[in-house]
C-alpha cells in the first residue's frame, strides 16, 4: 500500500499523510489526524515500505485469504496438515465476504512477509489488488474463482453430474436444481446438473433452476411438478426440506432429495438428507503442497480442477422413485394402541383370578399392525390415527419410524392417553382382547378430511372399525375420490352400517363376527352371500385354522390354512389383510393374493404377540417358494 493510496482513502493529501505518519502533524486538527492514523494501521501502510531493500529471506509462513472461513473447516485442515509436513506456518485471514476487510488482509499479509498465499477472491473486483503480491514477489494460488483462469477449483460440475444422475438413476425425469445466487459452486454444479440432463437426452428448461433467494421457490416445486431436487448447498437443502411441508409434500415419498454438503454440516443428523461430501480436506492439501512447489521452485505439474474418484453418497434416505413410477401407496386408518399381551392358562371369566405365565408390551392396534405388516411386505404405507400425548405415544412413533411406516398422518390428542389392548392368549392361541379406547375415539372425519392430501397415488385404504365409525365411512369415501380400494375389517361391530359396507370394495370378518353381524344365517357361506348383496364386491371370511371362505360373482369356495403350529391368533387377521393389499397392489389376481395372505397370517399366529409376529417379504416368499413355488408367478 503505497501513501498516495492511503491519502486518497483517507480523502486528504498526501503530505498530510506524510507529515502524520512522521509526527509532524502539530497543525493538523485531531479528527483528520485519527482518521488518517486508522487507515494506516487498516491498511498495514509503512512508510517507504516499497522500497526495495525488502529481505528475500524465507519466512516459512504461508497466507490463506478466504472468503469466509467458516464454511471450509475441512480444507484448512487439509491446507495446515500439508503445510506443518513441510516446515511451513499457516497465517489465516477471513474476508468474511468484504472486499474492504479482503484489501486490509492482502497488506497484512504482504508486511508479514509471506512466502506465498491461497487466495479466495471475494469477487471479481478483488483481481486489482494482486500487484500487492506481484510486488514482493508473494506466490499465489487462486482457489473457487472463476478469475483468473489459473484458479484451482473443486470439480463441482463434476458433482452436479453425478446428483442428477443419481436421480435419474432413480426414474426421475423432472427434476430441478436449487442455488445460491452469485455463488460460484451453484454456477458450476448447475452446468454439471446440465450436462447430465444433454447426455440422457432429456430436455432443459429454464424452470429447472430454483434460487434459494426466491421467496417463491418452493411453490415452483409444487406448480411445475418436479419429482426431484439437486440442492447446490446444504442449508438451502434444509430450507427445503422445511418448507415443502406446507404444501403436504413428504420427502422422500413426494419429493426427492439430494444436496452437496460442505463441513458446516457435518453435526446435523436429521433430517436425513442424502448429500454428496465435498472434498474439501484433499482439495486443501493439494492446493497446498502446489503452493509449497511454487515457493520451493519444485517442478511440480500445474493443475486447475480437482476431481475426486471417491465421491458417493452418505446415504439415500431421502431418494425414492416419482410417485408414478411405484406401486401405489397403502393406507392404514384404524387404531393405534399399547399392547399388554398376557399369556393363560384359560381366558378370563366371570368370579376366577387369570394367573399369566409370561407378559408382553409391544405396539398394537389393527391401524398399526395393518401398517407394519404392509411396510415389511415393502409397501409404502402411511398410517392415519390418534395418540396421546404421553411417554406410550413417543415408543409409538419411534416403532413406526423403525418399521419405516410414514406417520404424517398421525396426530397427538392432548385430551386423552394412548389407547391400551389387554390381550389374554391361551394354550390352544385362542384370544381375548379388552380395549381401553383412548385417542383412537377422538379420530373424527374432520381428521380424514384434512389428511385428504395423503390419499393422493393410494392403491388400497385399509379400514378397521375400531375407531369412530362416522370416520371409517369418511376414509372410505374419500379412498374412493381417490380411486382407492377399501379392505375393511369390522372389528368391535354390533351391527353393520350400510353405508360402510356399500363404500368397501373388500370385506374381512372373521367367524364371530360374521355371525354376529349376520345372526339370522347359520353358514359362512349364506353370511358371505348377504355381505355380497348388500353391495360390496369381494367378501372373505377368515376361518382361524379353518383358513377362510371367498365370495366374489366369478367365484366362491374355501381356502384351506398354512400348514403353521397355532399360537397367538391375534394377529392373523392383520397380517392378512397386510399381505393380501400388498400383493393385490402389485397385480396379483385376488385368488393368488388370498393365497399369499394366508401363508403371512400362519407365519403371524406361529409366534406370539402382533407387531413382532409379522412376516417380512424375503422370508414369506422363500417360504412360498418351497411349499407353492408357482403361487408368485404374475
Amino acid at each position: 500500500m503505497t501513501i498516495k493510496e492511503i491519502a486518497k482513502l483517507a480523502g486528504v493529501s498526501i503530505s498530510t499523510v506524510s507529515k502524520i505518519v512522521n509526527n509532524k502533524a502539530d497543525n493538523i486538527n485531531i479528527e483528520t489526524r485519527n482518521r488518517v492514523l486508522k487507515i494506516v494501521k487498516e491498511y498495514n501502510y509503512t512508510p517507504y515500505g516499497t522500497a526495495k531493500n525488502i529481505s528475500n529471506a524465507k519466512t516459512f509462513v504461508i497466507g490463506v485469504l478466504l472468503r469466509h472461513s467458516t464454511l471450509l473447516n475441512l480444507m484448512l485442515k487439509g491446507i495446515m496438515d500439508m503445510a506443518q509436513k513441510h516446515g511451513y506456518n499457516v497465517l489465516l485471514c477471513d474476508s468474511m465476504d468484504s472486499e474492504e476487510k479482503e484489501l486490509k488482509h492482502i497488506t497484512a499479509l504482504c508486511r508479514h512477509h509471506v512466502d506465498g498465499v491461497i487466495w479466495e477472491p471475494v469477487s471479481e473486483n478483488s483481481i486489482q489488488y494482486e500487484h500487492y503480491f506481484q510486488e514482493q514477489d508473494i506466490a499465489v494460488s487462486y482457489i473457487n474463482s472463476s478469475l483468473p483462469e489459473a484458479s484451482h477449483c473443486l470439480d463441482f460440475m463434476q458433482m452436479g453430474y453425478l446428483a442428477a444422475q443419481k436421480l435419474l438413476d432413480y426414474r426421475h425425469t423432472h427434476i430441478a436444481c436449487l442455488a445460491k445466487p452469485g455463488s460460484f459452486r451453484s454456477k458450476m454444479v448447475f452446468e454439471g446438473f446440465k450436462k447430465c440432463l444433454f447426455d440422457n437426452e432429456i430436455p432443459y428448461s429454464e424452470d429447472m433452476k430454483l434460487f434459494v433467494t426466491d421467496p417463491d421457490f418452493y411453490t415452483q416445486i409444487s406448480l411445475q411438478g418436479f419429482t426431484g431436487i439437486v440442492s447446490t448447498h446444504f442449508e438451502a437443502a434444509l430450507s427445503l426440506y422445511e418448507k415443502v411441508k406446507s404444501f403436504h409434500y413428504h420427502i422422500p415419498s413426494d419429493l426427492s432429495l439430494i444436496s452437496l454438503r460442505e463441513d458446516a454440516g457435518d453435526a446435523i443428523c436429521f433430517p436425513r438428507i442424502s448429500s454428496l461430501q465435498i472434498p474439501y480436506e484433499a482439495f486443501g492439501e493439494k492446493v497446498c503442497y502446489h503452493l509449497i512447489a511454487a515457493c520451493e521452485n519444485l517442478n511440480e505439474p500445474e493443475f486447475t480442477l480437482f476431481t475426486s474418484d471417491n465421491l458417493t453418497l452418505d446415504h439415500e434416505e431421502s431418494l425414492n422413485a416419482p410417485p408414478s413410477c411405484r406401486y401405489k401407496k397403502v393406507i392404514s386408518v384404524g387404531s393405534i394402541n399399547t399392547d399388554i399381551t398376557l399369556t393363560v392358562d384359560e381366558l378370563p371369566s366371570s368370579g376366577s383370578t387369570t394367573v399369566t405365565t409370561a407378559s408382553c408390551i409391544s405396539l398394537g392396534g389393527k391401524g398399526a399392525n395393518q401398517a407394519i405388516g404392509a411396510a415389511r411386505l415393502g409397501r409404502e404405507v402411511i398410517l392415519i390415527g390418534k395418540i396421546g400425548n404421553d411417554y406410550d405415544s413417543t415408543v409409538i412413533y419411534d416403532t413406526l419410524k423403525k418399521e419405516h411406516v410414514l406417520t404424517h398422518g398421525i396426530r397427538r390428542s392432548s385430551a386423552s392417553a394412548t389407547g391400551k389392548a389387554y390381550i389374554h392368549v391361551q394354550k390352544d392361541a385362542e384370544s381375548c382382547i379388552t380395549v381401553l379406547p383412548g385417542a383412537n375415539e377422538t379420530l373424527s372425519p374432520e381428521d380424514i378430511l384434512s389428511r385428504e392430501h395423503l390419499f393422493d397415488g393410494c392403491g388400497y385404504c385399509l379400514i378397521s372399525t375400531e375407531i369412530p365409525m362416522n370416520t371409517c365411512i369418511q376414509a372410505a369415501k374419500t379412498a374412493h375420490f381417490h380411486h382407492a380400494k377399501n379392505i375393511v375389517k369390522p372389528a368391535t361391530l354390533k351391527a353393520l352400517p350400510t353405508e360402510l359396507l356399500a363404500n368397501a370394495d373388500i370385506f374381512v370378518p372373521n367367524k364371530r363376527e360374521a355371525a354376529l353381524l349376520c345372526p339370522f344365517e347359520n353358514t359362512v357361506e349364506k353370511q358371505a352371500d348377504y355381505f355380497y348383496q348388500q353391495g360390496c364386491p369381494v367378501i372373505i371370511i377368515t376361518l382361524g385354522h379353518q383358513g377362510s371362505y371367498v365370495k366374489t360373482a366369478d367365484f366362491s369356495g374355501y381356502f384351506p390354512a398354512a400348514d403353521f403350529p397355532s399360537i397367538d391368533s391375534t394377529g392373523g387377521a392383520d397380517a392378512f389383510i397386510a399381505a393380501l393389499a400388498s400383493y393385490l397392489t402389485e397385480g396379483y389376481p385376488l385368488l393368488n393374493a388370498v393365497k399369499i395372505a394366508t401363508h403371512a397370517a400362519g407365519f403371524c399366529i406361529s409366534r406370539t404377540g402382533v407387531v413382532p409376529a409379522l412376516i417380512d417379504r424375503t422370508s414369506l416368499e422363500n417360504h412360498i417358494k418351497m411349499t407353492e413355488p408357482t403361487l408368485l408367478t404374475l
